[in-house]
């Protein structure tokens, strides 16, 4: 039974979810909804119980000291909402969390028991897989649905993915099951510097997540940091003769496969978030992981959910001579192949 005698009857909710681990190269996903939580101020009004989801050896819990008291943080999954201002307010539902290790059916369920609660009209779920994309490019950013009315909608794609997948397709598939519109946004990182942070690939989906929920959102000093990480990344590749090659190779072959970006929906796009940022007063905005085919790359759990703060980039990942790389094909468009991993 869930009781939410704390939380005031919201307007139009949308909740936003993203979860650490495989479905969250880079930190991007989750430090994006981490982002909406400190912007906007979230109140947390409910946490799962942790010893139903997680193996405590897999996400170990962290042990801290509070005015000399020590504590316990155990990693789990918040809940928490905060309100959106202006000429038409709503709500944020934000949903930050860990991958779950085991009973995915019942964490689902435990989440759309929630959102069914709260009132959610929409649950947009945050995610970023490792893809051939050069880091010197907009970062190439998938909506998909399951639900061909909500993609024709919001111009989405339709999901035709089949493969291996992580809690992000898992509770996108629950919601269509309970009838609850969902979406996924990815974000594309590049796999020879999938290191956290990315600022860039945050910004992105958070660029892609205002325009989708048609809200107006703060932020802060992201597009400085993204600016200041590809720059560092920059100077790393170019220190490497075959890395600043390869990455000249990736630049190629997405300019040569995204010339229709160019023109069309994409510049309309860009053009209403600039006047609606203009309009709002805002100033000039300067455990392993999902892959674009579905598989794994090397190993990454955190048990706590990713800080922000400007990181120098490590150093760019040497391309492989014997073999493909690991991710797959180019994620440029929003097609079929851009979507084959997020799951």
């Amino acid at each position: 039974m869930i009781e939410l005698e704390g939380v005031p009857e919201l307007i139009d909710p949308v909740m936003v979810a993203a979860f650490e681990g495989w479905n969250d190269a880079g930190d991007a996903a989750s430090t994006a909804v981490a982002h909406l939580d400190r912007e906007w101020k979230g109140e947390v009004f409910a946490a799962l119980d942790a010893e139903d989801y997680y193996d405590f050896q897999v996400n170990r819990p962290t042990v801290w000291m509070d005015a000399g008291v020590r504590k316990i943080t155990w990693p789990t999954t918040r809940l928490s909402v905060v309100r959106v201002g202006g000429e038409k307010p709503r709500d944020l539902v934000l949903v930050r969390g860990i991958e779950p290790s085991m009973r995915w059916r019942s964490f689902c369920n435990e989440l759309l028991g929630f959102a069914h609660e709260l009132g959610v009209e929409l649950v947009v779920i945050l995610g970023a897989l490792l893809g051939d994309t050069p880091h010197t490019r907009p970062v190439p950013i998938s909506g998909t649905t399951s639900d061909s009315d909500l993609a024709q909608r919001m111009d989405l794609e339709e999901t035709k993915y089949e493969g291996p997948t992580g809690i992000v397709g898992i509770l996108q598939e629950a919601c269509t099951h309970a009838g609850v519109p969902a979406v996924s946004l990815w974000a594309a990182v590049p796999h020879y510097v999938s290191q956290p942070p990315n600022p860039k690939a945050t910004l992105a989906l958070l660029n892609r997540l205002e325009d989708l929920i048609d809200v107006r959102i703060p932020l802060g000093e992201l597009p400085e940091d993204a600016r200041a990480w590809q720059v560092g990344v920059d100077q790393l590749a170019a220190e490497d003769s075959e890395v600043a090659e390869y990455v000249q190779t990736l630049e190629e072959a997405r300019d040569t496969a995204e010339l229709p970006e160019a023109s069309g929906e994409a510049i309309a796009r860009e053009f209403e978030r600039y006047l609606r940022r203009r309009d709002g007063g805002v100033g000039p905005s300067p455990g392993g992981h999902a892959t674009a085919d579905g598989s794994d790359s090397a190993s990454y759990l955190r048990d706590n959910p990713g800080g922000g703060g400007r990181t120098k980039p490590q150093r760019p990942a040497k391309p492989e001579t014997d073999a493909e790389p690991e991710a797959g094909p180019d994620l440029g468009s929003d097609s079929e192949d851009g979507d084959s991993s997020e799951e």
